[in-house]
C-alpha cells in the first residue's frame, strides 16, 4: 500500500544537478556489468536498489538532500542501465555480418532515440499501470522501502544508519566475492561451467551448470515462482524435447554434437513460441487498462490548460500535448537513420515508402510493447519481464511484414539488406520496450515517497541519454575481445548472446523462406498450456507459473539458468530462515543487496577481462599478440588441470554461496539491532 500522497506542493530538493550526475556516474557501472551479464547469459538485472543505497550512502553528507532527490539518482541510474537490453538486438548486425563493430552514433541514435520514445509512452501507462492499478511492482516497492528507511526523519537513527552502512557492504562484498571468483575461473584455477552429456530415455541429455554468482543472484531477485517456471522449462527442454528429438535421428558423431544442434536449431524455437504467446496474452489483457490510462492522461491535460491548479504535485505528469510533440519531433532523426541505412544498397529505390512503413512500425508496435513489458515488469519485476518474447515478435512481424511487400520487387539478392533492415526497425522497437521496461517500475517507486513524476520522468530522459552514451564503446570492446556465438570465425570464447542470435536466426528463416515454423507452431501450442495452467493456479491462489519464464528456460542454455534456479530456491530458503526473526525485513532487504552485488561484480569483472584481452590482442601486455593465449591471457594453469578445477569450483562456489548468507543474516540481526 502507498502512503498517503502529498498535495502540500512544498519546494523540496528533488530534480537536482548533482542528482543527475551522480545518477550517471553510478550508471557507467551497472550499465557496464549489465551488457556483459546480458550477453553471456541472456539475462539482464535491475539495478534501482543497489542504486539507491549507493546514492544514499554518497547524499547523506549532504545536509538538504532529500528521499525525492535520492529517488531521482536511483531513476536515472536503472534507466541507463536497463537501457542495456538492446543488447539482445544490436549484436544481431554483428552476427550477421552487417556491422563489423558498433559504430558510435548510430548505435547511440538507436538507444536514444528509442529511449526517449519509451519514455513518452510510459507517461499515458503510469495512469493505467501504476496510479490505478494493483500491481505488485516488487522492485519497485523494494527500491521505495529501502529508500525509506535510508532517507528523510529515519536516516538520523541508529539503527538506519547502520542499515545503510550494512546495505553499501552486502553490495561490495558481494561485488569483490562475484568478481574474485569469476577471476579464479578466468584464470581456470576453478571451473566456470561443465558440461555433460548422456544418454537419456532412448535419447540424448545434458547437465550444464554454469558456476555463476552473477544467475544465483539474479535467481534470489526474481524469487522462488519464476525460478520453478524456470525449473519446468529446463525439464520440457532436456526431459523431454531434445531427448525425443534425438531419439528419432541417426548419430554417427559425438552425442554432444548432435544434441547442441537439436536444440539450437529446433527446442529454441519451441520456446520461443511459448514466450511468444506469453506476450500477445499479457496484450491482450492491457487493452481495457491502457485505454483508461490514456482517457485519464488527456483529461488531467485539459485540467491543466483550463487553469485547473487543484491537480496534486504527485500527479502531475509531463503534458500530453508535450509528449505528444517529443514523440513526433523523436521520428524525424529515426527517419534520417534509416534513410542513411538504405543509401546506395539494393533497397535505396524504396526508400521512402521503407521509410514510411518503419515509422508507422515503430509508432504502433512500439506503444503496444511498451504496454506489454510494462505490464509484465509491474507483475514479475523488471528483471524477468518479457524483453525477450516481444523482441520475437516484433522482428517475425518485421520480416513478415518486408518478406510480403518488399522482397517480390526486390529479389534474393537483396536478402542481407532486408534482414539488416528488419533488425534495425527491431532494435528502435526494442528500446521503447526497455525503456518503459524500467520506467513503470521506477514511477512506482516514486508514487510510494511523493515524488513528482514529471520530474521522474524528466529524470528517465537523462538516464536514457546516459545509458546511451556508455552502451556503444562497452559493446565495441566486447565485440573485439570476445566476438559473438554466431558470427563468422567466432572463437571459443565467444559470448553466447542468445537472444541476439535467435532474433538474428528468426529474421534470416522469415525472409529466407528456411524457418521451421513446426517447430515455433509447437512452442505455441505449450505456450497456451502453460498460460492455462497459471491462470488456473491464480484461481486457486497457489504459487504462479509465469509462462514467460518457462519459454525462456527452453531457449536459453541450461548454463545459463541452472543457477537462477538454485538461486530463487536457496533464497526463499533465506528469507524463510530469517523473516520470522525481530529484523526479517532487514535481513531480506540486505539479502537483495547482495544478490545485486553478486550480479554486478561478475558483469564488471566482464568488461574488465575484455579490456585485458582486447590490450593482448594489440601485443601491449605480456604475450606476443600472435600467441593464441591471448584469447585468454589470465589462464594460469596447465591444461591436465581440468578435473582438480571442477572440484574447486564446486565446493569452493557452494562454500562462499553458504558463507555469504549466512554472513548477510547475522549482519542484519547483530549490526542492526546494535545500530552499528
Amino acid at each position: 500500500m502507498s502512503k498517503p500522497i502529498d498535495t502540500s506542493g512544498a519546494p523540496r530538493t528533488e530534480l537536482t544537478t548533482r542528482g543527475v550526475i551522480l545518477g550517471a556516474l553510478i550508471t557507467l557501472v551497472f550499465t557496464a556489468a549489465n551488457v556483459f551479464l546480458g550477453l553471456k547469459v541472456g539475462l539482464t538485472f535491475a539495478s534501482s536498489i543497489p542504486a539507491a543505497v549507493i546514492s544514499m550512502a554518497i547524499l547523506r553528507g549532504f545536509k538538504d538532500s532529500t528521499i525525492q532527490e535520492n529517488n531521482i539518482v536511483q531513476t536515472v541510474a536503472s534507466a541507463a542501465g536497463t537501457l542495456s537490453s538492446v543488447i539482445f538486438v544490436l549484436p544481431g548486425l554483428v552476427i550477421i555480418g552487417w556491422w563489423t563493430g558498433f559504430p558510435f552514433w548510430e548505435a547511440f541514435a538507436v538507444c536514444a532515440l528509442g529511449g526517449i520514445l519509451g519514455v513518452m509512452y510510459s507517461i499515458p501507462l503510469r495512469r493505467a499501470l501504476v496510479t490505478n492499478s494493483d500491481l505488485p511492482y516488487p522492485e519497485g516497492v523494494a527500491a521505495a522501502e529501502v529508500l525509506r528507511v535510508g532517507s528523510g526523519a529515519k536516516a538520523t537513527a541508529p539503527e538506519a544508519i547502520a542499515e545503510s552502512r550494512a546495505g553499501v557492504a552486502a553490495v561490495v562484498l558481494g561485488s569483490i566475492v562475484s568478481a574474485g571468483f569469476a577471476l579464479l575461473a578466468a584464470m581456470q584455477v576453478v571451473a566456470g561451467e561443465v558440461t555433460k552429456f548422456f544418454r537419456f530415455n532412448g535419447g540424448i541429455s545434458s547437465v550444464s551448470p554454469g558456476f555463476s554468482f552473477a544467475l544465483l543472484g539474479v535467481g534470489h531477485l526474481v524469487g522462488l515462482s519464476v525460478g520453478l517456471a524456470m525449473m519446468v522449462g529446463l525439464a520440457i527442454a532436456w526431459l523431454w524435447a531434445v531427448p525425443y528429438f534425438t531419439a528419432h535421428m541417426v548419430i554417427t558423431g559425438a552425442i554432444g554434437d548432435a544434441a547442441m544442434d537439436v536444440f539450437r536449431h529446433r527446442v529454441r524455437f519451441i520456446g520461443a513460441g511459448s514466450i511468444a504467446v506469453a506476450a500477445v496474452w499479457t496484450l491482450l489483457k492491457l487493452i481495457v487498462p491502457v485505454w483508461g490510462g490514456l482517457m485519464s492522461a488527456v483529461a488531467a491535460s485539459r485540467r491543466r490548460s483550463d487553469g485547473d491548479t487543484n491537480l496534486p504535485r504527485t500527479e502531475r505528469d509531463i503534458p500530453i500535448g508535450i509528449v505528444g510533440i517529443v514523440s513526433l519531433v523523436s521520428l524525424w532523426p529515426i527517419g534520417i537513420l534509416l534513410k542513411g541505412f538504405l543509401a546506395g544498397g539494393p533497397l535505396a529505390s524504396l526508400t521512402v515508402p521503407l521509410i514510411a512503413g518503419a515509422l508507422i512500425y515503430i509508432v504502433i508496435v512500439g506503444l503496444l510493447v511498451a504496454a506489454v513489458v510494462g505490464y509484465m515488469a509491474g507483475l514479475i519485476g523488471s528483471s524477468n519481464s518479457p524483453l525477450s518474447g516481444v523482441g520475437i515478435l516484433a522482428v517475425v512481424g518485421s520480416s513478415a511484414l518486408l518478406a510480403t511487400f518488399v522482397k517480390p520487387l526486390v529479389g534474393e539478392e537483396a536478402n542481407q539488406t532486408l534482414i539488416a533492415f528488419a533488425l534495425f526497425v527491431t532494435g528502435v522497437v526494442f528500446t521503447v520496450g526497455t525503456i518503459s521496461n524500467d520506467n513503470l517500475q521506477d514511477l512506482k517507486t516514486g508514487q510510494l515517497v511523493d515524488a513528482t513524476p514529471w520530474k521522474q520522468q524528466v529524470a528517465l530522459i537523462f538516464g536514457v541519454l546516459a545509458g546511451a552514451a556508455v552502451i556503444p564503446p562497452i559493446l565495441d570492446l566486447l565485440n573485439h575481445a570476445y566476438g559473438f556465438a554466431g558470427m563468422a570465425n567466432a572463437g571459443p570464447q565467444a559470448l553466447p548472446a542468445p537472444q541476439a542470435n535467435l532474433i538474428s536466426d528468426l529474421a534470416r528463416g522469415v525472409l529466407k523462406g528456411s524457418l521451421e515454423w513446426q517447430y515455433l507452431a509447437m512452442g505455441v501450442g505449450l505456450g497456451v498450456g502453460v498460460v492455462i495452467i497459471d491462470e488456473i493456479l491464480g484461481l486457486l491462489k497457489i504459487i504462479r507459473l509465469p509462462p514467460l519464464a518457462v519459454g525462456l528456460a527452453i531457449y536459453l542454455p541450461m548454463s545459463a539458468t541452472f543457477f537462477v534456479v538454485i538461486g530463487s530456491i536457496l533464497g526463499w530458503i533465506y528469507e524463510r530462515a530469517v523473516g520470522s526473526g525481530a529484523y526479517g525485513q532487514v535481513a531480506k532487504r540486505l539479502g537483495v543487496l547482495l544478490a545485486s552485488g553478486l550480479i554486478v561484480g561478475e558483469g564488471l569483472f566482464g568488461v574488465i577481462n575484455a579490456a585485458i584481452i582486447v590490450s593482448a590482442k594489440a601485443g601491449l601486455l605480456w604475450l606476443d599478440k600472435n600467441d593464441p593465449r591471448t584469447d585468454a591471457p589470465l589462464v594460469v594453469v596447465p591444461p591436465d588441470f581440468a578435473e582438480k578445477a571442477l572440484t574447486y569450483g564446486t565446493y569452493g562456489f557452494a562454500a562462499l554461496a553458504l558463507v555469504l548468507y549466512l554472513w548477510i543474516a547475522s549482519r542484519a540481526n547483530l549490526r542492526i539491532a546494535r545500530g552499528k
